[in-house]
């Protein structure tokens, strides 16, 4: 037996929303509790998020259409925990509201509201695709929280508006149980009897020093994916590099920690992501995310209102894909990692990025993203800094912004020329980008900047089974060993938007129980 320097009946490693509420169920079932997080901050990747947790209304809907996106990858029971954890998601949420005196609306209650006054856009409830089981989804959110301003309270903290509300709901819910909580705290390797392979603590790192933490019943691993390592993208990932769009701290340690006691791997190969900016300034430490247009479901593409200033060209000069893919944020990242056998390059990454000044002034392009104390970059709202910082190039006529980037002039005004005739006709013809979202590029200046493969997190990790216990790779479980959230999650072939969210308190829940009711 080890020296331990504290104890505890269970230690979370990850303060992102799968850590917390691991910590807070193992709480709830007794059990003296401490939350390690890598990071000087608390969040992890969830408080970048929309917020918007998935939640069913209908139990063998959910597991029917959790089937069929996860493409045979993923056991019925795990779809099946994960489909009944999201069937009591809404009522579970409103519980931690409460803490809060949070205001919480779902995107049924969202729809009435529009319907009320008149607005004709309403959303569409239901998952991504049409797939089985499809209309038995929709979101829960945190719309409200009151008295919280997430500057102040997260000011660290870059990504959507909502992120931070449903992240100080779970914060409110830890601090309310007394749980400990050490920053700046690393996972190193877990502490096991070397005959039972029972896990009894963790090794950690804190301020440079190195202690073992007794873990009297369990341990859960809730710190993400490998989002951050450019070592095991490499390894994985068809694409290189596949640039990270936040969470630089997310280094799959919990994969190796797992992996040190035989745990079988599941979906390494899947990420969430689409494609982003590389920033001038070497030293800023992700990939900027074009601007996040909404989902649309496939069959309905004319109901998409909402222009796209831009179109991409491969380092030919040539159109490649639809820029503006059903779920983009999910599936826009793979065409960017082909591989051309022919001329042993990857043509697509970087792939290049060009609007006109008609374009330029709709919108941000950009949208940073970040959970970082010291790192922050606001995208501005004309695209005139990025011009003057060297993200974006402008030039007066396509040949000479051609020539800027390094792309063949003749065969890019060739393809502009392509894109505006169906732009005028209203027809994708080449790959079906949504017809109210094409926008000529006519109007010089012109703008253009290359843009790479770029993932919002990864799916992949060890395996679980239907009590979020971590499996080696004969199929028998790891004694005392627990997973939540996105270290390897269940999606193994789609993603559903809003599925890790879920996913983190669902998986949170059952690894939190599980690990407060294990015993030596």
């Amino acid at each position: 037996m080890p020296d331990f320097n504290a104890s505890f009946d269970v230690i979370v490693a990850g303060f992102g929303h799968g850590g917390a509420i691991s910590a807070i169920t193992a709480a709830d079932h007794g059990a003296k509790t401490l939350i390690i997080e890598k990071s000087t901050v608390p969040g992890g990747l969830s408080i970048c998020s929309y917020g918007a947790v998935r939640s069913a209304r209908d139990c063998d809907g959910a597991f029917n259409y959790l089937k069929a996106t996860n493409g045979g990858r993923t056991p019925d029971d795990v779809n099946r925990a994960l489909a009944n954890g999201m069937f009591e998601m809404e009522a579970y949420v409103r519980e931690l509201g409460r803490v809060s005196n949070a205001h919480i609306q779902t995107s049924i209650e969202e729809n009435e509201l529009r319907a009320t006054s008149g607005d004709p856009y309403l959303r569409r409830i239901s998952a991504n695709y049409p797939l089985p089981g499809t209309e038995a989804f929709y979101h829960t959110s945190v719309i409200d929280v009151p008295g919280f301003d997430a500057a102040k309270e997260y000011p660290w903290a870059n990504g959507a508006p909502n992120g931070p509300k449903l992240f100080k709901v779970v914060h409110d819910n830890v601090i309310k149980r007394g749980i400990e909580v050490r920053l700046g705290t690393s996972a190193l390797r877990l502490i096991s009897d070397p005959a039972t392979r029972e896990v009894l603590g963790v090794c950690i790192r804190s301020n440079g020093v190195e202690r073992n933490i007794q873990a009297r019943r369990g341990v859960v691993l809730a710190c993400g994916g490998f989002e951050g390592s450019p070592e095991i993208k490499q390894q994985f990932l068809e694409g290189n590099p596949v640039l990270n769009a936040a969470a630089r701290t997310n280094t799959g340690d919990g994969i190796r920690m797992a992996q040190d006691l035989g745990a079988a791997l599941w979906h390494m190969w899947l990420i969430h992501g689409a494609y982003g900016f590389r920033h001038s300034d070497p030293g800023y430490p992700y990939a900027i995310r074009l601007k996040r247009f909404p989902d649309w479901f496939p069959g309905e593409k004319d109901r998409v209102k909402l222009k796209m200033a831009w179109i991409l060209l491969d380092q030919r000069g040539k159109r490649f894909m639809s820029e503006y893919q059903p779920y983009t944020q999910d599936t826009g990242v793979r065409p960017m990692q082909y591989f051309d056998p022919e001329t042993q390059s990857a043509p697509r990454n970087p792939a290049i990025m060009i609007c006109d000044d008609e374009g330029r002034r709709m919108y941000p392009l950009g949208k940073a993203t970040s959970n970082d104390e010291g790192v922050r970059y606001e995208w501005s709202d004309d695209n005139l800094r990025e011009v003057e910082n060297g993200i974006l190039t402008r030039a007066d006529t396509l040949e000479a912004l051609a020539q800027k980037l390094g792309v063949d002039p003749a065969t890019v005004t060739a393809s502009v020329a392509r894109w505006n005739e169906q732009c005028a006709k209203g027809e994708d013809g080449d790959f079906g980008r949504p017809p109210a979202s094409m926008t000529p590029i006519v109007k010089p200046p012109f703008y253009g900047a290359p843009v790479w493969a770029t993932l919002s997190n990864t799916q992949g990790g060890p395996v679980h089974d239907a009590q979020s216990r971590i499996i080696d790779a004969y199929g028998a479980p790891i004694p005392r060993l627990y997973a939540a959230g996105e270290l390897g999650s269940a999606f193994g072939h789609l993603y559903l938007s809003g599925g890790n969210i879920a996913e983190c308190f669902v998986t949170g829940r059952l690894a939190g129980a599980g690990a407060a009711r294990a015993r030596g």
